[in-house]
């Protein structure tokens, strides 16, 4: 049964009955996917392009990625009807630090060692350390179909990375940049894990336009206390390269997932961001010419069944996998 005009579904979405809403909202949720994907592609390209490190062209994406935040955080605040309570702005500060600066700066360290591919499937296993950290809050035990989740998806990441660890391999390097995009996957889910609420009082455009900020800060920081400024002095191409991250892979991705959540819900955005370490494939095969094997599409086959089965999971096992509250 289809829901009436502007009643609410069980995930959140406002529907209408139409199945235009659908179409679009999934084609909106597909592009988010791909758009945000593009980041390490992003990445690899810059380091090839000069001898950039990890920190400064974080700093330089969020420092491009910071005015347009800015102006949605105005207009979020236009149309705000909660204020900003003390408690809700020190939680923001913290997840901002924790989700996107945390998360972004041990992501562009990683991929200094490992393939793109490689590492949108170990970023994507942050949905099941959701319901990792979402037991151990609850204190209840593992379901058999979150267990079966784990077990794909893990059984995923080890099928590439037994692949990529030849004896001609680095295989330490190999080590090294899985733990640090892993690393980076579980501040994302904490910071997942702590955002829903915030998003529910103060919305999400206003909400991630105060995390956004708040990681621009602390990469600003961070660079000034360890780099010169004169490291900033990149060549066009790395500039370039930082500026189309910062709009199709931070701000683009933001906007078109809080269009896509408005008209098909949490769930099914999930469901469709499952694209992502495809298209990431995808994109390094064409634009890095990273090979594609059997075994990483076998391995990436593996992630996408378990995010799939952890993504169905009954609400009363787990708190939703929010994929379209950030990006």
């Amino acid at each position: 049964m289809q829901p009436s005009p502007g009643s609410r579904t069980r995930d959140g979405s406002v529907g209408d009955g139409t199945g235009a809403r659908v179409s679009v909202g999934v084609l909106l949720s597909a592009a988010s996917a791909i758009t945000f994907s593009a980041k390490a592609i992003f990445v690899k390209l810059a380091f090839a392009a000069a001898p950039v490190d990890a920190l400064t062209l974080l700093t330089l994406r969020m420092l491009y990625a910071a005015p347009f935040y800015v102006v949605l955080s105005f207009w979020a605040a236009r149309r705000a009807t909660r204020p900003w309570t003390s408690r809700t702005l020190l939680a923001a500060l913290g997840l901002g630090f924790v989700g996107y600066y945390l998360a972004s700066l041990l992501d562009f360290l990683g991929l200094e060692h490992i393939s793109a591919a490689l590492e949108r499937l170990v970023l994507f296993l942050y949905p099941t350390i959701v319901v990792l950290i979402s037991a151990a809050l609850q204190r209840r035990p593992i379901t058999r179909r979150e267990g079966l989740a784990l077990l794909l998806s893990y059984a995923g990441i080890l099928v590439v990375m037994a692949k990529d660890a030849t004896p001609r391999g680095d295989t330490a390097s190999l080590w090294m940049g899985c733990g640090l995009v892993f690393a980076s996957a579980i501040a994302y889910a904490i910071y997942l894990v702590g955002a829903q609420r915030l998003i529910a009082e103060v919305g999400s455009i206003r909400f991630t336009s105060a995390a956004m900020l708040v990681s621009s800060t602390c990469a600003a920081l961070h660079f000034g206390a360890t780099r010169s400024p004169a490291a900033l002095g990149q060549p066009a191409a790395v500039h370039g390269l930082a500026f189309a991250m910062a709009v199709i892979s931070t701000v683009i991705p933001t906007l078109l997932l809080g269009a896509a959540i408005k008209r098909i819900g949490s769930g099914r955005t999930a469901l469709v961001g499952s694209l992502g370490p495809v298209a990431t494939i995808a994109l390094g095969y064409v634009v890095l010419d990273e090979p594609i094997t059997a075994a990483q599409l076998f391995g990436a086959a593996l992630v996408l069944a378990g995010v799939i089965v952890v993504s169905g999971a009954r609400p009363s096992a787990a708190p939703p996998v929010r994929v379209a509250d950030i990006a």
